[in-house]
């Protein structure tokens, strides 16, 4: 299960398990924001290469524009998955306190 969905101080919150089945709608979702964007992963659970792939494609979409996206709350086991993917090259990643 998956939600995504504007938070607070212009934020956009995913929650749950990013995997091939929750994508169509998260890039749905992703695709409609602009410039640079928060990404509060702080209660994100698991990402699949799928899920990888969303943000990757929303990346190159802003970086185009002049924007970009930012991970924020990343956990360790996240942290572990966006750096052994080369990932962590391509997005800005604050880890969790």
């Amino acid at each position: 299960m998956l939600t995504i969905e504007n938070g607070a101080e212009g934020t956009v919150v995913i929650v749950g398990r990013l995997d091939a089945a929750q994508c169509p709608a998260a890039q749905s979702f992703l695709d409609r924001v602009q410039g640079t964007v928060t990404v509060d992963c702080s209660r994100l659970e698991y990402i699949s290469s799928a899920g990888l792939g969303v943000l990757l494609k929303t990346q190159k979409r802003l970086l185009g524009s002049g924007g970009k996206l930012r991970l924020i709350g990343v956990n360790r086991h996240l942290q572990d998955i966006f750096k052994y993917s080369g990932f962590d090259q391509i997005f800005e990643i604050e880890p969790a306190a």
